[in-house]
Parts: structure tokens; sequence; C-alpha cells
């Protein structure tokens, strides 16, 4: 933004100077003695003087003479000096023509009115050189002080307007770096009310390669453009590597490590990950930082998902944790995620409605499906507002029928680029890797760059996925899926899972990969 301006220099460009102004001033006076004396004193002080003999000339006369301080005798004919001095005043509109009234009136009450019709002095006749010199410099001060200030408020109403016209420039480039993904799937309801052009709070989801959904909600500290330049880095991770195959793990460490190196000390975001796999019947949550989300089952159940990880970007990838909550769920489910604005929101008393409102509302309700829409109704009337004070996110998650949740593919081009048409090869994963590294992005860019697979890149992501978690877990890791026949047996799996992925001592999975072209198609192997 170019230029700068002072406010002091602006108001102080006048307050020293020792020269009076020379005015030009209308005098309405209907007595021509009056008018001849104050007139030459008036010229004699070095100033333009104006002279009408009553009001109705004085209005008629103000936009031609265009004064900078008006001097009216309070009683004329046709139209006495107040009815005068309220008309000028509404001419003048913003800018401040001071008006003096001439008069021989000593009633305090009569003075009194003279001030009230518009008048921001008075001079008692007869006249004193003395102190008109004076009141006219002192209401000269008064009027270019107003007209600095106008200035002024131009000067900042024209910055504001550049400043408002950049920000909706970088609010376009921001909205196409964090977009809404799938936010508008049917099964996902969400609310968002920033506080200003750029919002604290931060909503994407995406669908995964292989089927399932995730979805990240993220309250960074502050609002504005800091906050929209650290939720920038995390739309472009989160929908790149989703698109990739990566799982919420992977997803969050590398969002903490980017938060890590570029906030500032004391800037983080609080965000919770919430990945659902339709087929398997699973959710996994991570909340770090936020109130708690809520898994509300069609049975009636309310399980709270507190958070039990710091921020993103406070810690270290030694010491990040991603350990996510497992839950086992079926159509009908909701998941509620929300920032600290929907219990921190308050009444007109200043009292916060708090994760107990948040409670009360969700423990009366007659159907999981209801929850959004009641916990919007609670805050609007707990406040008495439309829109909350705070940032305030919440998103409902419903848990779709299984056709519902379909692994997403590309539309098949017409011209698809050329890519590798024939070729092997071998990946292995070994030992600790097994714990630490998710190899399925990687396989799958591998075949998506073959043109003709890149079309079904959601049935090959659930091949990969299929093979891959069936080796490990009943291969290397010996777990038996009876143990998710019940629901505290299937929590129980994914603990043991989590443990034993911790001793992978001497194991393997070895990828062996060919492709081969057919006329017409191809033929993809997987072993």
């Amino acid at each position: 933004m170019s230029g700068e301006f002072s406010p002091s220099q602006t108001l102080n460009s006048f307050s020293g100077s020792a020269e009076p102004s020379r005015l030009r001033i209308l005098v309405a006076e209907d007595n021509k003695p009056d008018r001849m004396i104050l007139c030459a004193l008036l010229q004699k002080l070095g100033h333009e003087v104006f002279e009408v003999s009553d009001g109705t000339a004085a209005v008629d006369q103000f936009h031609e003479v265009d004064p900078d301080i008006v001097l009216l005798d309070a009683m004329m004919p046709e139209l006495d000096g107040l009815s005068a001095a309220r008309q000028i005043k509404s001419m003048a509109g913003e800018r401040l023509v001071p008006v003096i009234f001439l008069t021989a009136l000593t009633d305090p009450k009569e003075l009194a009115r003279c001030l009230e019709a518009g008048g921001d002095d008075f001079l008692i006749k007869p006249f004193n050189r003395v102190i008109l010199d004076a009141k006219l410099n002192a209401l000269d001060r008064m009027r270019r002080l107003h007209q600095a200030l106008a200035e002024q408020v131009d000067q900042v109403r024209q910055k504001n307007e550049q400043m408002l016209a950049e920000q909706k420039t970088a609010r376009r480039v921001f909205d196409n770096i964090a977009h809404t993904g799938s936010l508008d799937a049917p099964n996902i309801r969400y609310h968002a009310s920033p506080m200003s052009v750029f919002n604290g709070d931060v909503l994407f989801a995406a669908t995964r390669p292989g089927g399932g959904s995730l979805v990240f909600l993220g309250d960074f500290t502050g609002h504005g453009l800091p906050a929209a330049i650290g939720a920038m880095p995390v739309a472009e991770i989160f929908y790149g590597m989703v698109g990739q195959g990566f799982g919420a793990a992977a997803i969050l460490r590398e969002i903490n490590a980017k938060l890590r190196r570029i906030l500032p000390v004391g800037m983080f975001c609080c965000g919770a990950m919430l990945e659902t796999d339709s087929r398997q019947g699973l959710v996994r949550a991570w909340n770090g930082g936020l109130p708690d989300a809520w898994l509300l089952r069609g049975s009636g159940e309310r399980v709270a998902i507190p958070s039990r990880n710091l921020p993103l970007g406070v810690q270290s990838a030694e010491n990040f944790s991603t350990s996510m909550v497992v839950f086992q769920v079926t159509p009908g489910d909701h998941v509620l995620l929300m920032t600290d604005g929907f219990p921190e929101s308050a009444n007109e008393q200043g009292e916060l409605l708090g994760e107990s409102g948040v409670r009360q509302v969700l423990a009366g309700l007659r159907s999981p499906a209801d929850a959004f829409d009641a916990l919007m109704l609670r805050v609007r009337e707990f406040t008495g507002q439309p829109e909350a004070a705070d940032d305030l996110t919440l998103c409902c998650v419903a848990i779709p029928e299984l056709e519902q949740a379909r692994p997403s593919t590309r539309k098949p081009s017409d011209a698809e680029p050329i890519g590798p048409a024939d070729w092997q090869c071998v990946y292995e994963i070994r030992e600790r890797t097994l714990s630490e590294f998710n190899p399925l992005p990687l396989l799958l860019h591998i075949c998506m760059e073959v043109p003709g697979l890149r079309s079904r890149s959601g049935e090959v992501y659930t091949l990969l996925s299929e093979l891959y978690n069936n080796a490990l877990e009943h291969g290397v890791l010996a777990l038996s899926s009876d143990w998710k026949n019940s629901p505290r047996g299937f929590a129980l799996y994914y603990e043991e899972r989590q443990r034993r992925l911790s001793d992978t001592d001497g194991h393997f999975i070895r990828f062996s990969l060919s492709h081969e072209s057919r006329d017409p198609g191809g033929r993809l192997r997987v072993i």
C-alpha cells in the first residue's frame, strides 16, 4: 500500500501558525449603522466581507459567497437569525461553518436559544474590536481543526477501501486453495460464522480414493490475515495427501511439522480429524485442543471424544502423537465436531453456554439427525443474536449407507497422456517401517502413472488396501477377526493391533506389481 499519513502532522499543520487567516465573512444585520461599523472593523482586521440586510438574503447568498464564518443578527425582519442559522447549518452539511449571533440581548435564556439554534458563539453590541478578533481567531482554529479531521477521515476511508479490495483479492486466492472439497456431500452439514474477512476456523473434507472420507476442523489463534496464512498450507497438505491416498495419521504429522516450521511462537492450530470407513464400519478420531467431539449413536448412546493431544504446530515430530480413538459405527450414527465458539458463546449477562450446555442439548435429542439444528437453535436462543461473537464452526457427519460411500473415480479423458504400459516392480516393507509408514499412497502413485488405470483409482486403491491390511493384520500381527464380533472385542482388536506394531522384527511385506498392455486396455497384476 503506497503512501502514508500521520494524524499528528495533519492536526498540527495549522496549530502553530502565528499569522491569522484571511476569512470570507458573511454579515447579516438589518440595522445599517451597526452593519457599517461591523464591516469596517472586519475589513481593518484583514477579512473579506459580504453584507446583507436580512436572514432571507443571508440564506440565498450562502452558496454563492461560500463563507468561512457567518455573523447573524438574532432579530431581523422576514427571517430572523435563529431560523436563518438552522437553514445555513443544514446547507453546510458536514462542513463546519461557524455562526456568531449579533445581539443586544443579555437574558441568559435568549442567549441559550441562539446557541440551541445552531450558533457557535455570540457577540454583544456594541462591538469591541479586541473581543471580535479573538472570537474570530478561536472559531477559525475550530473550523480548521474540523477541516483537518474531515481530510483525515477521507484518507482513512480511501485506505480502508484499498485494503478491502486487497483482501477480496486475497480471499479469492485463499478460497481457491482452501476450497470446500467434499463439504457439499449429502451426509455432511456445517455452519461457520467468521468474525472477519478471513476466519480463524478452517473446515476441510475430502473423499479418499478407496472410499470413506476425511474431515478436518481447525481453529487458529487469532483472526484475519494471520489465521489465513496458517490455514492455506493446511488446506494444501490436506487435499493433496488425501488425493494421494494417505490416511489421517500421516496427514496430521505433516500438518504439525509444517505449522511448527512456519508459525511464530504463540500461534498454533487446535484441530480435530475424523476418518470414516463405511465399508468396515469404522470411525477414527483425533482431537488436539478442541472441545469434545461427539459420537451420537442411533441407539441413543452419546460418546464424548475429548482432546487428548496438544494443538498442531506445538510439538516436535518426535513428541507429536497421532494416536486415534477407533469406534465401530453403523449407518445413521452421527459425529459432531465443533470449535470453542460453541461452549464460549455468551448471553447478555456474560454467562457462557459451556460444555454442560452442549451436553444438555445432546441429552434431549430424539434422534442424532436433530443434533445440528438443535445446537444451532440453542446458541441463537442463548446469545439472543443471529450470529455468534466468536468464530463458531459446527460440523455434523452422518455415517452413510455403503452405496453412498463408494470409492471416488476419475472420469476418463478424451486424450489420456502417455505413460508406462509394460513394467514390473517389487516393493518390500520391512520391520520398523511397518509401524511407521503407509506404503499405499506410493503404490497407488506408481499404478496411476498408467493412463488406463487413472479412471479406476478407487478400485485400485481398494485392492491394494485390502491386500496390505490383510497381510499386515493377519500375517505379520497374527490378529484374529473373531475379536471384532463384539463392541468390546472391536476396541481390543485395535488396541492390540497398535501394541503389536511396536514389535515387527524379522517381518516384512512384499508387493510384486506388474502391468502389460493389451488391445484394448491392459492387465494389472498384484501379488
